[in-house]
């Protein structure tokens, strides 16, 4: 049985409209998940650190037949076939992919945390999101359309049309 989940990509070393791109054909390879959709590329300011290039964001819905930590494994190897160093909180960083929503399983482990801490105050995450699944329920905090609007002050800007 495969689950709906969605993951989250990001970068802003080297040229991360290219790295983001890449990965999502990456995310398309994985053989215990089917591709289902990709976001277009944006512009993100970042959080946290501001001293640091601009985000290129995307979301990606793939069908996936693994557990949610082996998924999560395969996208930290991903992540460190794209040179990722994981150093401070909010550093810059070449590619960071975060497992959003896994079908809708709650899970509190330090691992692991679904649905994604802090995923439903964040327009990087929330407007590419709504742009491939607008009307998904994000488990105990609501639609995701609903909660991009209450992120009206996020600074974002589409970038190009659909990713890879």
């Amino acid at each position: 049985m495969s689950r709906p989940c969605f993951i989250a990509l990001g970068a802003n070393l080297g040229d991360p409209v290219a790295t983001v791109t890449a990965a999502i054909v990456a995310l398309r390879g994985l053989p215990q998940a089917e591709f289902v959709a990709a976001s277009s590329l944006y512009r993100t300011a970042p959080v946290g650190l501001r001293h640091q290039p601009d985000f290129i964001n995307a979301v990606v819905e793939l069908a996936a037949v693994s557990s949610a930590p082996t998924l999560l494994q395969s996208l930290f190897a991903i992540e460190a076939r794209f040179g990722r160093q994981r150093s401070v909180k909010n550093a810059p960083r070449t590619l960071d992919l975060d497992l959003l929503l896994y079908g809708d399983e709650i899970s509190d482990d330090p691992y692991l945390t679904l649905p994604h801490p802090r995923l439903h105050e964040r327009a990087f995450v929330l407007a590419p999101l709504a742009e491939i699944a607008p009307r998904l329920l994000i488990p105990g905090h609501g639609e995701v359309g609903e909660l991009l609007r209450h992120c009206a002050d996020q600074k974002i800007e589409k970038l190009l049309p659909k990713a890879a």
